[in-house]
């Protein structure tokens, strides 16, 4: 069975992150988590598995790609994973939050408190940024069900993307391994790569939204909606253009730097997923709001997952590259 025969027999209706989390085990265990590797001739196939877990429901996307984000890292960087297991790639370093990381033999001990940390109470294991004595960054792995291990039930008061349970998390002395060498995480053409992915879950989120339009001009055409849906297409067609370039070039340059490929897309599609919010709701009015529930869930959880975008300081970073490019860099 293929990932959207999957969805299709499941109801996008998860409760809390014990739901989320027995689903990604399921996805796990029938294989639907081996997604083709950003760069590897099939990343436009990638960003399409994430914009269908987006659509069907963005708590279990978000898990989704932090567990298939840290497989595709663990191969980058010369790791395995162990079968079977689930996964969170916890990255964020907020300054009141931080993880230290000591030697001890062939593996490493870690120290501290990791903030944002999604899906925590139900995943098995966890790739993370830590700080070595020499202050570099380094990417670590954790098995999660160890007594050095402490979920709290601290950092998250969240509306939208509730279900995810993006806690904080104590490590005391927790054992780990270290993947790749400090600096790697970020260093690797994935970094980047991987960045695009996450606007793919935004974009299968906001075409899902954009479908309840659609289906109601297509039973009742009406002037006003009809011009909404003029917009939401327009909107939406940019952003898959943008992804399906962005899969192209990866594919054909899997180690060049894809920064402002990835800032560029990462904009575009943010951008056009706050229009499609924008244009359905005053299309459709209150009652998607109130009596469609999966249409309902998706449009309280994207504007939270779209803050994984940091707004005018992303877009002011993607204006720096820009004024280093050639005069060329928008010519057709």
């Amino acid at each position: 069975m293929d990932l959207h025969c999957y969805l299709a027999r499941r109801a996008p209706d998860y409760a809390d992150t014990a739901a989320l989390g027995s689903c990604l085990r399921a996805l796990v265990e029938a294989g639907l988590d081996r997604l083709p590797l950003p760069g590897s001739g099939h990343t436009l196939e990638r960003f399409q598995r994430l914009a269908e877990v987006g659509g069907h429901d963005l708590g279990l996307c978000k898990l989704y790609e932090g567990h298939t984000d840290a497989l595709a890292i663990i191969e980058q960087l010369g790791g395995a994973p162990t079968p079977g297991s689930t996964w969170g790639m916890w990255a964020a370093e907020p300054p009141q939050a931080r993880v230290t990381v000591t030697p001890n033999g062939h593996m490493v001990n870690l120290n501290g408190r990791k903030a944002w940390c999604s899906g925590a109470a139900v995943l098995s294991h966890a790739l993370l940024t830590a700080w070595d004595a020499d202050d570099q960054q380094q990417l670590v792995a954790v098995a999660l069900d160890q007594s050095g291990v402490t979920v709290t039930g601290e950092g998250w008061q969240a509306v939208g993307m509730a279900a995810t349970g993006s806690v904080e998390v104590l490590f005391d002395n927790a054992e780990a391994q270290a993947i790749g060498n400090p600096g790697d995480y970020l260093q690797r053409p994935g970094f980047w790569q991987g960045g695009i992915g996450i606007a793919a879950c935004w974009y299968g989120a906001a075409q899902q939204i954009a479908e309840r339009l659609r289906k109601q001009c297509e039973q009742r055409e009406e002037p006003h909606a009809l011009a909404h849906l003029g917009a939401v297409d327009t909107a939406l067609q940019a952003a898959a253009d943008v992804l399906r370039c962005s899969a192209l070039h990866i594919d054909a340059r899997p180690d060049a730097d894809a920064q402002l490929l990835a800032r560029r897309a990462r904009a575009v599609v943010e951008q056009s997923a706050e229009q499609v919010m924008r244009e359905v709701g005053r299309a459709l009015g209150a009652g998607p709001f109130c009596k469609d529930r999966q249409f309902a869930r998706l449009i309280a959880d994207l504007p939270v997952f779209l803050r994984q975008s940091h707004a005018e300081r992303d877009l002011a970073a993607l204006g720096q590259s820009v004024a280093s490019q050639p005069e060329e860099v928008w010519s057709l």
